[in-house]
């Protein structure tokens, strides 16, 4: 395999990485006399803030994506490449892909984060987890199968088990689909399940910390509590789960929750790249960065949004939060300093400028915090659903989900309850059995030379 890419004589910039702030920054260097070259596993960019609605049947997967190749279409020293970055080899300025190797100028990691599970590899093994389109999509049918089932199934203890549904962390992703999840309980069991009682179903969101929402005030913490209770979700504070076994959750208090639904959205970890210094890998996994967003100890080599970590930046000296916004903000800052660089002037340092934070529990009920003032209720909820709805990108997109929005607030009900699993064509699948083989040749040879090196 081959990324084909002739080298036309301009300077390459290598993106991994299309979510907020690959895309910006592949976008703002449109005209720039940069060769750009686009690399991410999927053909598409997705829209995280509305994933949890993928899950809960209340949108349409292909609502909140967008093909690359859709967006970047008549775009000229532009270039697409679907594949995964394993390792980066700065001395030849060489990234290893799973497609091959692509020669760079300036290399930007903009890949994101994945779903962290703090080292339990038995609970990453069972739980399921919420951060992409497909692993939404996978909860979506284990959701409803679930429903399905506990209508079929012989015994208590196992229906029992498969209407309880709990969801570890208490962030924005866990209260939006603990709410989303007590609306459907509300308005669809009644109508698509009468032999169930909507009572029977349990929602269970268990946070380590004191409160929900720990990286907005308490007043919007207190209030993201009061509507989620308001809806019956019951909301466990300073439980730490330590194990899942025999369909039950393991609390460190030696309770322990029985369910088939069991949910992780207990914050995140940044994407690992192959080769790179361990003296550049900060908190969460995070790569260090300077005040320009360059990778620290190297040269050429840059990472912006959740994947890097800055703490050049006084306001923030913990790292800025890791939300669409940074991302956005640092895309843009980096695509004016690589034409800089191009044209030989020095670099500006970011600064980050809080637009506001904002989170939704369902129907009228949201917080949303901003410098100038608070507001929780339905103006909070009504300042999401315009923010969220301006940043989808393509206007068929916008008008799916409003209409989508518009309809289920008018029906008091989800429209989208399929259960789909897709089924792997045999060419893919083996096609990516080859791939892994070859990468893991590949693996071997760079260990043997670095053991020949020692």
């Amino acid at each position: 395999m081959s990324f084909n890419i002739e080298q036309n004589g301009k300077k390459r910039v290598v993106i991994v990485g299309g979510g907020f702030g690959g895309l910006q920054l592949a976008n703002k260097l449109r005209g720039s006399g940069l060769q750009v070259v686009l690399i991410d596993k999927n053909n598409y960019h997705q829209f995280p803030p509305l994933i949890y609605q993928i899950a809960s049947a209340g949108i349409e997967p292909s609502a909140i994506a967008f093909p690359f190749r859709k967006m970047f279409k008549h775009r000229r020293d532009f270039y697409y490449r679907m594949a995964e970055a394993r390792a980066v080899f700065p001395e030849q300025k060489i990234l290893q892909t799973s497609i091959g190797k692509v020669k760079y100028d300036y290399l930007v990691f903009a890949a994101g984060t994945t779903t962290n599970f703090y080292g339990n590899k038995h609970i990453e093994e069972e739980a399921i987890p919420m951060k992409t389109l497909s692993e939404a999509m996978g909860l979506r049918n284990a959701l409803l199968g679930n429903l399905e089932r506990s209508v079929t199934c012989a015994t208590e203890q196992e229906r029992r088990e498969l209407l309880n549904i709990v969801i570890v962390g208490g962030g924005a992703t866990g209260i939006e689909i603990a709410g989303a999840i007590a609306e459907m309980r509300r308005y669809v069991l009644p109508k698509d399940y009468p032999e169930l009682h909507g009572e029977n179903l349990n929602i269970h969101l268990i946070e380590a910390s004191d409160r929900l929402l720990s990286g907005m005030s308490q007043q919007s913490s207190s209030k993201v509590k009061e509507f989620l209770e308001g809806m019956g979700v019951n909301v466990m504070l300073g439980c730490r789960v330590t194990d899942y076994a025999d369909h039950r959750v393991m609390l460190a208090d030696g309770t322990s929750i029985p369910t088939r639904s069991f949910i992780w959205v207990s914050g995140v970890r940044a994407n690992t790249v192959g080769n790179l210094p361990e003296a550049s890998i900060g908190r969460g996994g995070r790569i260090k960065v300077d005040a320009f967003n360059r990778v620290e100890g190297m040269e050429d080599v840059f990472c912006i949004g959740d994947q890097c970590i800055m703490t050049a930046d006084p306001a923030y000296p913990g790292g800025h939060p890791q939300l669409a916004q940074v991302a956005i903000q640092q895309g843009n800052l980096l695509a004016a300093n690589l034409r800089r660089l191009v044209r030989g002037e020095e670099m500006q340092p970011f600064t980050y400028r809080n637009l506001g934070s904002m989170a939704t529990v369902g129907r009228n009920r949201a917080v949303a915090e901003f410098a100038s003032f608070k507001t929780q209720g339905w103006f909070a909820w009504l300042l999401w659903l315009v923010v969220h709805l301006r940043s989808i990108l393509g206007v068929r997109n916008k008008i799916a989900v409003l209409f989508s929005w518009l309809w289920d607030y008018i029906s008091y009900g989800h429209s989208i309850r399929l259960i789909v699993y897709a089924r792997k064509a045999k060419e893919v699948i083996d096609r990516e059995e080859r791939e892994a083989r070859v990468h893991w040749g590949e693996d071997l040879r760079q260990q043997e030379g670095s053991g020949n090196r020692e």
